[in-house]
């Protein structure tokens, strides 16, 4: 995995609440089990027409709005259990999801792909939302090491899983985590 310390840019607001594993990737693209060309699937049936022409009143293909953050409405991620649901996200280029709720699942699967899911106060996000429609070129920096949300609206902390945190400033996945406990574990096998 990329490291991940602080990251700033602009934002794609998508307010729409309960948004579900299965519009986040359709089910019938879930045959693959190698992570590439999932991106490509991202919000399929809501990017694209049953004709297969692009939806221009889908927020994704509005060229006003770009960046690797996506805004969007509480409880992202519920539904299904389908890490292809991170896949998909990270191959299209998010490398944070901000919203006032995630579902529990969606929100392991994400810190164990890259993607980092900051969740913040409803009315934080509310603003956040309005602001980034309003001025779509809104910067908004994302620093991991302390935690931190900050825009043009102001700041606000979030919360994350201390061993989460270390894996994603470091680049590490679970067993590149222990990896770097190597030389800790055989000192203390010899010392047993």
């Amino acid at each position: 995995m990329e490291k991940f310390i602080k990251l700033t840019d602009t934002a794609i607001p998508l307010p729409t609440k309960n948004i579900d594993t299965d519009q986040i990737i359709p089910a019938r693209f879930l045959k693959a089990t190698d992570k590439k060309g999932f991106g490509d699937n991202l919000f399929r049936d809501w990017r694209y027409q049953k004709e297969g022409n692009i939806n221009p009143n889908f927020i994704l293909n509005n060229a006003k709005y770009q960046g690797s953050i996506l805004v969007a409405g509480n409880n992202f991620g519920c539904g299904s259990s389908r890490e292809h649901a991170a896949w998909a996200l990270v191959g299209y280029g998010f490398k944070v999801i901000i919203s006032s709720f995630f579902a529990d699942i969606f929100k392991g699967n994400a810190l164990n792909n890259g993607l980092l899911p900051v969740q913040v106060s409803s009315e934080f996000l509310q603003k956040l939302l309005k602001e980034i429609k309003e001025n779509p070129t809104t910067k908004i920096v994302i620093d991991l090491k302390n935690q931190k949300v900050e825009t043009l609206i102001g700041s606000i902390s979030f919360d994350i899983d201390s061993y989460k945190k270390v894996c994603m400033l470091n680049g590490y996945d679970d067993i590149d985590f222990l990896i770097s406990k190597k030389n800790k574990i055989e000192a203390f096998e010899k010392a047993h």
